[in-house]
């Protein structure tokens, strides 16, 4: 039985789609066991008149939340939020195996670095969310903000971990890994993307195909991404606005005549299936490579189907193994060569 700790507040739409999703997880995932941290009168309340097997989920209260304006450092100090409440059982409670939080991504960073710790070998854990591309397959950017300044061997190991993640949780077997830069020639870039790259190519373990554009995220012709989180987090953003504006693009355009609404009708169920495939809230959310147990920070404004698919993808990466492996590969092919401090 894989059990997963769910901070059910924090979230746009927290906490009705947490606890629907919690039990949409439980429904499709039979040896998983939920625990759900925060107000227990409200969860209690969104669960009554819903069907589950109440042997696989149990309530911690915790009547507080921290909101995205307290400063993260402060706000792990509440033992009260049902966020911290969730970490201090992954991290006293060795039978509990990961978390899945809407909440601040400041706070859930300060407390996975401060209360859960990295593995073995890791310099910095980082966040690697995931897009679906133009050939149905999906792409990681590794990191995605959890670093916004970065050394070489940051870059290194992000490339070792999100392939491990790839492979695992998506069963990629030779994951496609691709540094991003302002070209795609190898001498491109600053210093830290050359020496990056250096380390990268040199790594038997990694499928490295070299430099990447952002214009090319979503093209399907790589499986990773990795960056510094600063540079990946504004990668990630401008690709989801993106899509999104598009998306509102063509709303305007087939609703611009009768003609065009015409068109709309008859391509209604095409144009519906490639609105879902884009849609990111599908998807799950950003995973946190290199802690010792399993975190999975869920979009803010995530539906309960988001929350049951960051269940899932914290499901999958324990019952994968992907922390033993992660150490594994690091300790033969990225030995620790400095503190992360």
């Amino acid at each position: 039985m894989v059990k997963i700790v769910l901070d059910c507040f924090g979230g746009d739409k927290s906490p009705k789609e947490n606890v629907l999703g919690a039990v949409e997880a439980l429904k499709e995932v039979k040896d998983l066991y939920l625990i759900l941290t925060g107000d227990k009168a409200i969860i209690e309340q969104k669960l009554s008149g819903l069907s589950y097997d109440e042997d696989r989920l149990s309530i911690e209260h915790a009547p507080d939340v921290i909101s995205g304006e307290e400063k993260p450092t402060a706000a792990i100090r509440n033992e009260n939020s049902s966020m911290m409440k969730a970490i201090n059982l992954l991290k006293t409670q060795s039978d509990v195996d990961g978390m899945v939080s809407l909440g601040s991504t400041g706070a859930l960073l300060a407390g996975a670095f401060l209360k859960v710790g990295r593995l073995n070998n890791v310099i910095r854990p980082a966040f690697c969310p995931i897009l679906p591309t133009m050939k149905g397959t999906f792409v990681g950017i590794c990191d995605s903000g959890a670093n916004a300044e970065c050394t070489p061997e940051y870059l290194h190991q992000f490339a070792i971990m999100g392939s491990e993640y790839m492979r695992i949780t998506y069963g990629v077997e030779t994951p496609k890994v691709a540094l991003l830069n302002v070209g795609t020639e190898e001498h491109k870039g600053d210093p830290l993307r050359q020496k990056a790259y250096s380390l990268i190519k040199s790594t038997e373990c990694i499928n490295f195909v070299g430099n990447m554009e952002s214009r090319t995220l979503l093209t399907g012709d790589m499986d990773l991404v990795v960056c510094d989180g600063f540079s990946g987090n504004v990668l990630l953003k401008s690709t989801e606005g993106a899509c999104l504006e598009m998306l509102k693009m063509f709303k305007q355009v087939f609703t611009s005549s009768l003609k065009n609404k015409l068109g709309a009708l008859l391509l209604k169920k095409s144009i519906m299936e490639k609105k879902d495939y884009m849609d990111y809230r599908n998807y799950g959310g950003a995973v946190m490579l290199g802690t010792k147990k399993i975190i999975v920070k869920c979009h803010g404004n995530g539906i309960a189907k988001t929350v049951k698919n960051c269940i899932i993808q914290a499901y999958k990466m324990q019952n994968g193994g992907i922390n033993q492996a992660i150490e594994e590969k690091l300790a033969k092919y990225a030995p620790r060569k400095q503190s992360a401090e």
